[in-house]
């Protein structure tokens, strides 16, 4: 059993099949828009068997949102090549954080943690451990290896991982999160992510004559 938000979500032998339905959902119509019916209908089960798993459509939602962080980065994880040249792996990677954060899911994830940070604070924290903090903790481990082969040099590798994963949000989110209607073209996407990795590789890149591959 999980505790979260003081309520307690049971888990049992339909909860994947509940989760998967309240994906399809909740990445159809948004957390609003989504209706406890038809996640239920969705995933094959009653409104009895939903709620006997989460009470409060938020549990459902914010399990919904940390297993959605998990997948991109485990697909993320699966696509790097420690081989690679490091400003291709974190293209990739900057690529990938920005995809999700300028998503419309991630958007909702992030207005509805704000929204309900008063009431709830534990809905924020429970997110952002098994959430973003999964980003940030597998992108320190591939800059630790990079470290370790001389291709990076970096004194504090949690603050760097944070650095970059804030750089990939550059401009973007604010205009995102203030309804700016110019926001985001592809063009946009391309210079926040080449100024991302340029600066990065700048502050941390080994110095000419080392190895950086």
């Amino acid at each position: 059993m999980t505790v979260v938000l003081n309520q307690t979500v049971r888990k049992g032998r339909k909860f994947t099949q509940v989760l998967e339905g309240a994906r399809t959902i909740f990445l159809r119509d948004g957390f609003e828009g989504a209706s406890v019916d038809d996640i239920a209908r969705e995933a094959g089960v009653s409104k009895a068997t939903l709620y006997s798993y989460f009470p409060d459509k938020r549990l459902l939602f914010m399990e919904v949102a940390k297993g959605e962080c998990r997948r991109q980065a485990d697909e993320a994880e699966a696509l790097i090549d420690d081989s690679a040249p490091v400003d291709q792996v974190l293209r990739l990677a900057a690529e990938r954080i920005m995809s999700f954060v300028l998503s419309d899911f991630g958007q909702k994830v992030f207005r509805i943690c704000v929204a309900e940070s008063d009431r709830f604070p534990g809905l924020g924290h429970e997110f952002y451990h098994s959430g973003p903090q999964v980003i940030r903790d597998r992108l320190a481990d591939y800059l630790q290896k990079c470290v370790a082969r001389g291709a990076l040099v970096i004194a504090d590798i949690p603050l760097a991982a944070e650095q970059f994963v804030q750089l990939c949000k550059a401009d973007l989110h604010e205009r995102l999160i203030f309804g700016m209607s110019d926001c985001c073209t592809p063009m946009d996407r391309k210079r926040v992510v080449d100024g991302a990795v340029r600066m990065f590789m700048a502050s941390y890149g080994a110095k000419v004559g080392s190895d950086k591959a």
